[in-house]
């Protein structure tokens, strides 16, 4: 969820219902090296009481000291460790979704974090996914090394990382994790309504859920969970009107801390989501994601039908990036063993998200 979930949207769905909002991703050596770009990224809106960042890192070192500045210096309450990043550029330095192949340092990493948060309370959990492929999986040694390492929680992402973020989530494995470690299990993959939250959580026995590509352009569905999990009645579907109501406020969040031409410029990719669905014609959807003034905003939403209904042919589909499944592509050896050294991975911390 790089360059989506920064503190404009997280203001935004924190108004819409209960939760705990991360912080995009941020590498743990670029925030130990002072790296400007990473401490930008580290802006948390007045609403944010419980701050929650998540933190990619190959080097035990590096990942604990970055633990402990998130702490001291940024008054972090939660670091979650992204251990399920597919993208090639990562995997084939042995960093994302790899990582877990090489169990020793994964245990390292995760205890390096867990003591630097010790003295401040603050937990530590982390992200992954099933495995490299059907072949290769890792999830369970993750989960007893989490366990081990003293991690509160794991979530689990319900596909592999040949998968990316094709095909079904197989929840299946999210149930067998829950047997297999004592801590809280998260599920992940293909939350895209509230009721599909409740069925993961009735089926597999997790302790929560964690949304990614379902919030995409639909913030609203926090508060449907909210209400879900409270036993409530589900909220009425918003209209056109009430999603370009939201469309405006996350622009004018956006603007408040970036100003409203980049503001304008951040949002553009938003638009599609927002709109996925809605009879909305070829060229305000063109002029839209090509905004460059809040001025120009109000005119275009103007255009829109307000009563125009939530299409109900888009519940329940899959929103953001899908793909086809990719090989994963692995430093030479990586398969050899399941140790790893900190020198061969020097080079995997790069500013890339996801999981």
């Amino acid at each position: 969820m790089a360059g989506v979930t920064n503190a404009a949207f997280r203001a935004l769905c924190l108004e819409q219902g209960a939760g705990l909002y991360v912080c995009e991703m941020i590498t743990s050596r670029g925030l130990v090296e002072g790296d400007e770009k990473t401490r930008d990224m580290l802006v948390f809106s007045p609403g944010e009481t419980v701050r929650s960042v998540q933190l990619y890192g190959v080097d035990p070192t590096y990942v604990g000291k970055a633990t402990a500045i998130l702490c001291e210096e940024y008054g972090v309450r939660h670091v979650d460790l992204n251990f399920g990043c597919p993208v090639p550029k990562v995997t084939r330095r042995g960093g994302g979704a790899a990582l877990p192949w090489k169990r020793v340092l994964l245990g390292r990493i995760l205890s390096a974090a867990v003591e630097a948060a010790a003295p401040y309370g603050v937990p530590v959990t982390m992200k992954t996914r099933k495995g490299l492929d059907d072949d290769k999986l890792t999830y369970l040694d993750a989960g007893r090394i989490a366990e081990e390492s003293g991690a509160a929680a794991i979530a689990l992402h319900g596909r592999t990382a040949v998968q990316h973020y094709s095909g079904k989530a197989d929840w299946s494995a999210i149930a067998n994790l829950v047997e297999h470690v004592s801590i809280p299990v998260l599920g992940n993959g293909d939350i895209w309504e509230a009721s599909d939250a409740l069925r993961m959580v009735s089926t597999t026995g997790c302790a929560g859920v964690v949304v990614g590509r379902g919030c995409l352009g639909r913030p609203w569905l926090f508060r449907d969970l909210a209400a879900a999990f409270a036993g409530e009645d589900a909220p009425p579907l918003p209209t056109l009107g009430e999603v370009a109501v939201m469309m405006r406020r996350h622009v004018e969040l956006l603007a408040s801390y970036d100003g409203e031409d980049r503001a304008c410029r951040e949002f553009r990719k938003h638009v599609a989501w927002y709109l996925k669905g809605f009879s909305v014609g070829t060229r305000v959807r063109t002029e839209l994601g090509m905004l460059s003034s809040l001025d120009e905003l109000d005119r275009l939403l103007a255009e829109l039908d307000p009563a125009e209904p939530f299409p109900a042919h888009e519940l329940g589909q899959p929103r953001g990036r899908q793909g086809a499944p990719r090989p994963v592509t692995l430093p030479y050896g990586w398969l050899d063993d399941t140790d790893g050294t900190r020198d061969e991975l020097s080079a995997a911390e790069l500013g890339i998200s996801g999981g």
